[in-house]
């Protein structure tokens, strides 16, 4: 284990956490808040902390396992600092739960503890809202837009932060392609923001809501997240979630107009296909419950695109709508939308990946000796791929079940734990009976919520860094 290399990583990552914080000290400014050196004092410890943990670069290669551990132990130190501004200030006082909501915020989660959401100060508003969008893309793939952390090995580092079954290079170069995935990110979140101040929403409600929906995040400034905007605006909205759950792979071909090979891509057909099936059938559900049929169709539209990328934001309170309708948002909690995308779930790669493979399973056993590969494009995918899904998928529902387990003993309903988990290991943020829409997490024990914590981590990594921050067997000296 390069311990060097890894704390050398870890410091550029809170270096970068103290330049982020400076974004709500200027909110707090601009908007004459009491408090607004708080988050000028943690930039300067995460500044100077990283600062002096990376002024050296170390030598040697980044192997994976280092770059699984880099990336686990990143998000861990970024959360843990970045709840200290809402101690500080006031706005969230329990360092608990403050952790709790930075890392919800950071996973792209969206699962809170508060009560009033509203009595937060602007600036803390906008933290909790911005670190969707820094963890929407990844803290790691911003910064090698930026610069080389360790050379030609940065490779390992994007694949053990960014979703999906396999990361590829959309040009010959990790810092280009990182560029490009950033530079389409950027745009998609500009234009959602010039779009809703045209509809007439606020400022700091365009901002929040156009990070958490590009992240997919989905914390709302609002108790009832996005009720009280227009039909308009939770159009808008679904619309800008649901382009944000597409592959970006596929914008990069789009931009490179190489339109042949973005229609290819089966993932986001399924995606897509499945999206709009799941709205008909929700539609048809809820029809008597809404009022009219198009009512029916805009909720139904609005909450599957929410709950399907995981973005968690809410228009209704689905707990209420009938049972058909909850268990289809349910399975949609754990498909989640497309790898490469800023949505949490298994990804429906790996559900396109799995069918395939069950098929071919099953047609093994009517003709033994027939050879079939599992494609997906169009191309042959290699065993360590189909290794690599089996291993996650099993992962997974392994985290799940025994999270599940061990939250039980705060004696919560069954469906509030099952959901609970499910929501925060896929990074959906609200999920049924006492965690819905129209509650929170806050009643959860000390305990649980650090169950809980874990869960949104791992999620937002694909388990396997946590897993390795876990293992003994990682620390040892190869």
């Amino acid at each position: 284990m390069n311990r060097s290399i890894i704390l050398f990583i870890v410091g550029w990552v809170m270096r970068f956490e103290g330049l982020f914080l400076l974004l709500p000290f200027m909110v707090s400014l601009i908007c004459r808040e009491s408090r607004p050196w708080a988050y000028l004092l943690v930039a300067a410890l995460c500044f100077g902390g990283g600062f002096l943990m990376s002024r050296k670069k170390p030598q040697g290669r980044l192997f994976p396992r280092e770059g699984y551990v880099s990336v686990g132990l990143s998000w861990i130190v970024i959360s843990l600092l970045g709840a200290l501004p809402f101690v500080i200030t006031g706005d969230i006082p329990n360092y608990m739960d403050a952790a709790f909501e930075t890392i919800s915020g950071f996973t792209t989660t969206g699962a809170s503890i508060l009560n009033d959401v509203e009595a937060l100060s602007a600036s803390g508003l906008f933290w909790r809202s911005f670190t969707h969008w820094i963890g929407g893309m990844g803290v790691f793939v911003f910064m090698m837009a930026l610069l080389p952390l360790i050379g030609g090995s940065d490779m390992n580092l994007m694949k053990a932060e960014s979703p999906g079954p396999s990361v590829e290079r959309l040009v010959p170069h990790v810092k280009d392609t990182a560029k490009i995935l950033y530079m389409i990110y950027t745009g998609i979140t500009v234009a959602e923001i010039l779009i809703l101040l045209a509809t007439g929403m606020e400022v700091l409600d365009a901002f929040c809501i156009s990070f958490g929906s590009v992240g997919t995040g989905g914390f709302g400034v609002r108790n009832d997240s996005c009720g009280g905007y227009t039909v308009l605006q939770q159009n808008i909205v679904a619309m800008f979630m649901i382009i944000c759950g597409v592959n970006f792979t596929a914008y990069f071909y789009l931009r490179s107009r190489r339109f042949r090979d973005a229609f290819r891509m089966e993932e986001v057909r399924w995606f897509l296909i499945s999206l709009l099936g799941a709205v008909a059938l929700v539609a048809v559900s809820i029809a008597e419950r809404a009022g009219s049929a198009a009512e029916a169709a805009q909720q139904a539209l609005f909450q599957v695109a929410s709950v399907m990328t995981t973005t968690g934001f809410a228009t209704v309170d689905y707990d209420l709508w009938p049972v058909p309708a909850r268990m289809i948002l349910v399975v949609l909690m754990f498909t989640g939308a497309c790898a490469g995308s800023t949505a949490g779930g298994i990804k429906m790669s790996r559900i396109v990946i799995l069918v395939k493979s069950l098929w071919n399973e099953t047609k093994m056993v009517i003709h033994p000796r027939a050879v079939r590969k599992v494609k997906l494009d169009g191309r042959s995918l290699k065993p360590e791929v189909l290794r690599a899904t089996n291993g996650f998928i099993a992962a997974y529902f392994a985290v799940f079940m025994i999270s599940a387990i061990a939250i039980s003993i705060d004696c919560s309903d069954i469906t509030t734990d099952l959901t609970a988990v499910a929501a925060t290991l896929s990074n959906v943020g609200p999920g049924l009976s006492q965690v819905g829409p129209a509650c929170n997490f806050s009643f959860f024990s000390p305990f649980s919520k650090i169950v809980l914590m874990i869960d949104m981590l791992a999620g937002r990594l694909e388990i396997f860094p946590i897993l390795v921050l876990l293992s003994p067997a990682c620390w040892r000296n190869r």
